[in-house]
């Protein structure tokens, strides 16, 4: 190994580089022998490397290929830096786990990192050093593809699983074995999009940004995250891949964060069809920004070698930079490049994590973790004394994910495999020893075209080649058979995800048409809804007995599922995100603001509701879930209800389960501020509590209150936010969910 490599001083090594190493650091490519960049022209990645014109490569798929890349890239570096090779690592490796927004499901920080500490390890057994997670975009509108990634609708809820998630892929070292860097992507507010539109740009209050979308982000920083992947989107008219003012201001200034800003997939490139610029306009944009490395669209490394020669003026633009100005950019971005390096150990050791066998990981333990992680993450809605079933229960297993695999799976599973599904007909059966009788029932999408369009995208969609009509007597008559029916319903797995923004997020007409027609023959039935994003199922959960929102639980779901319907495990799971009653519904959230008008005020015609929406609807709201436990609350207390603003004030409330099995329960604590300078939310989360509960067992629970909790900005632009808390009245609800709490008043004096 060359002595220089040694070097423990980034800044020497900067010094001998010459511009076009520089630059080359500053160059992030796919795997792959060819590439097709820039301007669709097909680039051999081993004359890059050769050339030394490659800081780091994505979407190796084994160890042997990432260690011959590393040897590539070593021999064409005339200093010897060496590649860090990263990879999108959603929601699990080899092994799926559910997807993030099922896991934010279970509430449980310990299982998130767990699960990210078995996908980290994964993903280092297999030559990476980074991951593309977590995936911390806080989303209230359903019709957006990607609420499948993220954590949900709430700040704090998210927060907690940005911390969870960063400790469990980066540990207490990100360079010791088995351990990634994380990335926490996408900053920011690219789940706010108008409309639900993928990529579409957001238009929010800075308060807004400041209290909701930011959140997430300070907290995955402050544990320690070593990169942040920049949004497609633009916020408030500036494009987030040039928008200095929070990558540099906020991200770098205010929250402190010293690690490696990476572009989107060609984020770089598309500042010009945003219409900032043509290309060299758009590379200096984004580099003053604060974007270190350009993915894939290598328009980094196509203009800035003119341009630290030449600087830019571009007046039409408004953006002028001198050749000296792009100089000490390119370093800027170089430097952190190559201190993200040293932070995971390549500096010192080019093949960290690339030398000997792959590492064995015990696909069994994965696999248990998996199974554990789909039955937490599941939320069960409604139970009207159906489950847990019986082992010797004969059951007709119906619908369109009675055996499916490949969907189990979920959306960016990058790695995972359908045959490791066991799916959930042969799950029942392993559990019960009992072949459930088995029936398709209905196509898992009616819309030809729309099967056509998955289909391209590699999703397997089978059209039943029968008419509903035989399909519906086969699914009815499997039911008049059995002692009770489970429906398994809902969207394939690229129903969901990026690029898989919908107008209506409900289950499709034939499958409410299979509910509808079991519902008549008058058996109890359980509805299994395996969704990636919150579907409308108002008017369907009063067809069914019980209802399981099991989402895409990965590898394992089915088994976690049935685990769950047979009483194996308990169900806990609480929703991340409210499910709406109709589709017309989203945008839309627990902690919406008050209007001026009461709801229903004074006079019932003129309320904040729709005309056309019962009042009744049946609702899931944020924080809901049910158990086979019997868990009740007593009133909670205040040590005081006055307090100075120095002082803490603790509030205690003793929960109990009164059932006859265990019971696992999330204590949720939620504010309001009835009187402020702005309109606030109704409400908002300020903490919870998970616990287990033994059968007869009672639990006094404390929650710590500080002022601090309640402050909120007044942003009439990002630099000139000001974070302000009122004297007075706040209110503090506790309870099982976001709508069935009780209420204390506590004042603070100043």
């Amino acid at each position: 190994m060359d002595d220089r490599i040694e070097i423990d001083d980034v800044e020497r090594l900067l010094a001998e580089m010459t511009l076009d190493e520089k630059i080359g650091q500053l160059n992030l490519l796919a795997a792959g022998e060819g590439l097709v960049t820039g301007e669709q022209q097909q680039t051999s990645l081993a004359a890059r490397l050769a050339a030394g014109q490659v800081g780091a490569i994505f979407g190796t798929k084994s160890l042997a290929t990432a260690r011959a890349l590393q040897e590539r890239a070593l021999a064409g570096s005339r200093l010897k830096i060496p590649l860090f090779f990263a990879e999108d690592v959603i929601h699990g490796h080899r092994t799926v786990f559910p997807l993030n927004i099922a896991l934010a499901c279970s509430w449980d920080m310990g299982l998130i990192e767990a699960t990210a500490a078995h996908a980290g390890a994964e993903a280092a057994s297999e030559g990476l050093h980074h991951v593309f997670a977590p995936m911390i975009d806080v989303c209230r509108d359903p019709r957006w593809g990607r609420v499948a990634e993220g954590p949900g609708e709430d700040p704090l809820l998210a927060s907690r699983i940005a911390v969870a998630a960063t400790r469990g892929f980066q540990g207490a070292d990100t360079g010791a074995p088995g351990r990634v860097a994380a990335c926490l992507k996408h900053f920011v507010a690219y789940g706010a999009p108008e409309s639900g539109r993928d990529y579409d740009n957001v238009s929010l209050s800075w308060e807004d940004i400041l209290s909701i979308y930011l959140p997430p982000f300070r907290a995955g920083i402050d544990a320690g995250a070593a990169s942040v992947m920049i949004a497609f989107n633009a916020l408030n008219k500036v494009p987030m891949h040039a928008n200095e003012s929070l990558i540099e201001g906020w991200l770098r200034g205010q929250a402190g964060f010293d690690g490696l800003v990476v572009s989107d997939y060609t984020g770089v490139a598309e500042l010009v069809e945003h219409g900032l610029g043509p290309a060299p306009v758009a590379v200096a944009r984004a580099l003053h920004g604060g974007v270190d490395m350009d993915m894939v669209g290598e328009d980094y490394l196509r203009e800035l070698p003119l341009l630290a020669r030449n600087g830019l003026d571009a007046p039409d633009a408004g953006f002028s930079l001198t050749a000296d100005d792009i100089a000490a950019l390119i370093d800027r971005a170089c430097r952190r490049v190559l201190r993200f390096k040293k932070r995971l150990g390549l500096l010192d050791n080019p093949f960290r994590g690339l030398e000997g066998e792959p590492k064995a990981l015990s696909r069994l333990a994965g696999r248990e973790l998996a199974r554990k992680a789909a039955a937490r993450s599941a939320v069960l809605l409604k139970n009207d004394d159906v489950l847990p079933l019986n082992g010797t229960a004969k059951v007709a297993l119906v619908g369109p994910f009675a055996s499916d695999r490949a969907n189990m799976l979920g959306t960016w599973a990058v790695s995972g495999r359908a045959e490791d599904v066991v799916p959930l007909d042969r799950a029942i059966e392993a559990l019960t020893g009992l072949k459930p009788a088995t029936s398709w029932g209905a196509n898992i999408v009616d819309e030809p075209w729309l099967e056509q369009r998955l289909n391209v995208h590699g999703v397997t969609v089978m059209r039943d080649p029968r008419d509903m009509h035989a399909q519906l007597a086969e699914a009815v008559a499997a039911a008049r058979a059995a002692d009770v029916i489970v429906v398994a319903v809902g969207e394939a797995k690229e129903h969901a995800g990026e690029s898989s923004s919908v107008l209506s997020p409900e289950l499709p007409v034939s499958q409410k048409r299979l509910i509808t027609a079991l519902a008549a023959v008058e058996k109890p039935m359980v509805l299994v809804v395996f969704a990636g994003r919150p579907l409308a199922i108002g008017d369907i959960a009063d067809k069914a007995d019980a209802v399981i929102y099991a989402w895409h639980g990965g590898v394992a779901g089915p088994e976690g599922v049935a685990d769950l319907l047979f009483g194996v495990a308990s169900p806990s799971g609480r929703l991340a995100v409210t499910l709406p009653a109709h589709p017309g519904e989203a945008p839309q959230s627990y902690a919406r603001e008050p209007t001026g008008r009461p709801d229903p005020g004074r006079f019932a015609k003129f309320r904040t509701g729709w005309l056309d929406l019962p009042d009744d609807r049946p609702s899931f709201p944020f924080g809901f879930g049910l158990g086979y436990g019997d868990v009740a609350y007593g009133q909670p207390a205040l040590s005081s209800d006055q307090a100075l603003s120095s002082e803490e004030v603790e509030l205690v409330v003793t929960v109990t389960n009164r059932g006859p099995g265990e019971a696992v329960e999330t204590v949720q604590l939620y504010a309001s501020d009835p009187v402020a300078r702005i309109t606030r939310p109704g409400r908002w989360l300020i903490d919870f509590q998970q616990l287990t509960l033994a059968s007869g067992e009672s639990r006094e629970i404390s929650f710590r209150i500080r002022a601090d909790q309640f402050s909120y900005p007044l942003a009439p632009s990002l630099e000139a936010a000001e974070w302000v808390r009122d004297p007075g009245l706040i209110r503090l609800h506790v309870g099982p969910n976001s709508r069935d709490t009780q209420t204390v008043g506590l004042t603070w004096l100043n």
